[in-house]
C-alpha cells in the first residue's frame, strides 16, 4: 500500500498546536467502543483474472464525518489560535484554521481502517501488496468518500488428484571409467597451462573476440574472452552452436565466421527468433597439461590421501548431481501432470515480478546439488532464452504445491535450512555463515525455504506415485561454456561470475579434509 510522503497522522507541533496539560483524555472504555465500531463499507469487486482483484469500496458519509468530530474533539481542546487562549478558541474557527491538516489525518485513518476492514471480510489470500496511492484520493467535501485498488490473489482451483501418478525415475550405477574421466575433467583446473601455436583441439582453450552483427550493423562485442572449446557458447539470449567444430583446427590469429540464433525472449522483437552473423577472432591458445596424481599433489590438493579417496569425492559429487537430476525428471513430470487443468491465466505484472524468484530457487538448487558456477551460469541463460514461458509453468505449479504443503503442514524447518546452507557452503568453498549472510542480504532467504517446501511436497507426491525406473539420460552428449552476454548488448540481470575463469569446477574436500 502505498502511503502519503508525509505523515498522515502528525498535526503540527509548533506555535499552531500545543499540548493542554489540563485536558481529559477520552476514557479506555470510549477508545475502544470507536475502535470496534466497524465501518459502513460498500465494496464491489471485480476479478479480471484468476489472480487479479479490482476492488472499489464507499465509505459513507456518516462515517466520514464521525471520524472527522473525533479528530476536532481531540484537537479543540489544544490548539493554538491567535487572539485566544489555548483550547478556548471556538471550535468553527479551529475547523477552518486546521481544515487540510485534519482532513489528511482523516483521510489516513479512513482508509486505512476502511483496507483492514475489507481484508477482514473478504479473504483474498493476496500474495502482493495492493496497488493503492494514497495521494490520488481526495477526500469529499460532501457525499461518501469512493476509492479503488488492485491486488494479486492466489487463484481459486480445483486440486487436482496428486496420488497414483505414473511416475519415470532415471537411476545409474557410476562406473569406474566415468569417475576417472569425471577427475580428469576437474583436474584441468590444475593442470599446467602453455602457450600452442598449433591447431586447435578440443580440450584447448581459447581467449576470442566475438562479434555479434544483423544486416551489417553491429550488436554487440566479446573482448578477450577466455573459454575452453565446446560444443555450445551459452549467452543470455540465444546460442552459438557447433562452437567446437567451428574451431577445431583452426590457429591463433584466424578469423571464423558462423550464426547464433537469438531466443524468442530477446528483449528486441526484431531480433526474437532470428539468426545473426558471427564473428570468431582467435586472439590466443593454450594446452593444459594435466597434473600427475603424485602423493604431494593429493596432499596440495585436498588433504587426500590416495588416489582412491580423491575418487571417492568425485563419485560423491557425481551421485548429488544425479539426485539433482532424478529431482528434476520427476518435477517435470509432475508439473506437467497437475498443470494439465490449470489453464487460469496470470497476469504479465505478476510473471515478470516472479520470473526472478524461478531464476533464484534454480540457482539455489543447482549450488546445493555441487554443480560448477558455469554449469549454473548456463542454466541461468538458458533459462532466460524463455524466461516468461517457464515462469508460468513454474508459478501455477508453485501454487499446487503450496496447496499440497500447506494441507499437509510441510514447512522449511531450522534443521533443513542449516542442511541446505550448509550443502550451498560446500560447493562455494565458503562457511555456512557466509552464506547465509549473503542470502539475507540480496532477499533470498525466501527462495531457499520455499525451495525446501516445495522439494518436500514433490517427495511426498513421489512417495504416494507408481515408479517406473529408467536409465538416465546421457548428460554428456552435448558440453556447453555459458557467457554472460546478451546478443542483443541489452542488459538483464546477470548471474554471479564463475569462480575459475577456465569455466571448471573446484574439487571440494570432504569435512574431514578441510
Amino acid at each position: 500500500m502505498t502511503s502519503s510522503d508525509s505523515d498522515i497522522n502528525d498535526l503540527p507541533q509548533d506555535d499552531t498546536l500545543a499540548e493542554n496539560t489540563d485536558s481529559e483524555p477520552s476514557s479506555d472504555e470510549d477508545q475502544q467502543e470507536d475502535q470496534d465500531q466497524k465501518l459502513s463499507l460498500e465494496v464491489q469487486i471485480d476479478e479480471p483474472s484468476a489472480c487479479e482483484r479490482h476492488i472499489t469500496v464507499t465509505v459513507s458519509r456518516g462515517d466520514i464525518d464521525r471520524y472527522l468530530d473525533d479528530a476536532y474533539e481531540e484537537l479543540v481542546p489544544k490548539a493554538e489560535v491567535p487572539g485566544f487562549r489555548i483550547g478556548r478558541a471556538p471550535r468553527k474557527l479551529v475547523e477552518t484554521r486546521f481544515k487540510k491538516e485534519i482532513g489528511d489525518q482523516v483521510k489516513g485513518s479512513v482508509l486505512m481502517d476502511a483496507m483492514t476492514q475489507v481484508n477482514e471480510d473478504h479473504d483474498f489470500s493476496a500474495i502482493s501488496e495492493p496497488d493503492f496511492d494514497f495521494n490520488s484520493i481526495a477526500m469529499p467535501d460532501d457525499g461518501d468518500l469512493t476509492f479503488e485498488f488492485n491486488v494479486e490473489v492466489r487463484p481459486d482451483f480445483e486440486m487436482p488428484e496428486w496420488k497414483k501418478l505414473k511416475l519415470d525415475r532415471q537411476q545409474h550405477d557410476y562406473t569406474q571409467d566415468e569417475v576417472e574421466e569425471r577427475t580428469q575433467e576437474l583436474l584441468q583446473r590444475y593442470g599446467t597451462v602453455e602457450a600452442h601455436d598449433g591447431e586447435i583441439e578440443a580440450a584447448d582453450m581459447v581467449t576470442v573476440n566475438i562479434t555479434f552483427s544483423a544486416d551489417g550493423e553491429t550488436l554487440s562485442a566479446i573482448e578477450g574472452h577466455t573459454c575452453p572449446v565446446r560444443s555450445t557458447c551459452v549467452l543470455r539470449d540465444g546460442e552459438i552452436q557447433d562452437f567446437d567444430k567451428l574451431l577445431t583446427k583452426a590457429k591463433k590469429g584466424d578469423l571464423k565466421k558462423t550464426t547464433a540464433t537469438v531466443s524468442e525472449n530477446c528483449e528486441k522483437e526484431d531480433l526474437q527468433g532470428k539468426s545473426v552473423d558471427v564473428e570468431v577472432s582467435i586472439q590466443d591458445v593454450q594446452r593444459i597439461k594435466i597434473p600427475q596424481l603424485t602423493n604431494d599433489f593429493l596432499e596440495e590438493l585436498g588433504g587426500f590421501g590416495s588416489t582412491e579417496e580423491l575418487h571417492s569425492v568425485v563419485r560423491e559429487e557425481l551421485e548429488r548431481q544425479l539426485k539433482y537430476h532424478q529431482q528434476q525428471h520427476l518435477r517435470q513430470q509432475i508439473t506437467g501432470l497437475l498443470t494439465e487443468a490449470a489453464n487460469w491465466e496470470l497476469p504479465p505484472a505478476l510473471l515478470k515480478r516472479q520470473s526472478n524468484r524461478e531464476m533464484q530457487r534454480m540457482i539455489l538448487e543447482l549450488q546445493a546439488s555441487g554443480f560448477s558456477d558455469n554449469d549454473i551460469r548456463n542454466q541461468a541463460n538458458r533459462l532466460q532464452h524463455d524466461l516468461m514461458g517457464r515462469t508460468e509453468k513454474a508459478l501455477k505449479e508453485h501454487f499446487i504445491l503450496e496447496k499440497i504443503s500447506e494441507d499437509h503442514d510441510l514447512e522449511a524447518t531450522a534443521e533443513d535450512i542449516t542442511i541446505e546452507l550448509g550443502m550451498i557452503a560446500a560447493q562455494r568453498n565458503e562457511s555456512p555463515r557466509r552464506v547465509r549472510a549473503r542470502l539475507e542480504k540480496q532477499g533470498e532467504m525466501d527462495a531457499l525455504q520455499n525451495q525446501i517446501v516445495e522439494r518436500k511436497a514433490i517427495d511426498l507426491i513421489t512417495e504416494h506415485a507408481d515408479i517406473t525406473d529408467i536409465p538416465l539420460e546421457d548428460t554428456s552428449k552435448e558440453t556447453n561454456h555459458a557467457i554472460d552476454h546478451a546478443i542483443s548488448g541489452e542488459s538483464k540481470t546477470s548471474i554471479p561470475d564463475a569462480q575459475h575463469s577456465d569455466g571448471t569446477e573446484a574439487i571440494e574436500a570432504p569435512a574431514d579434509y578441510t
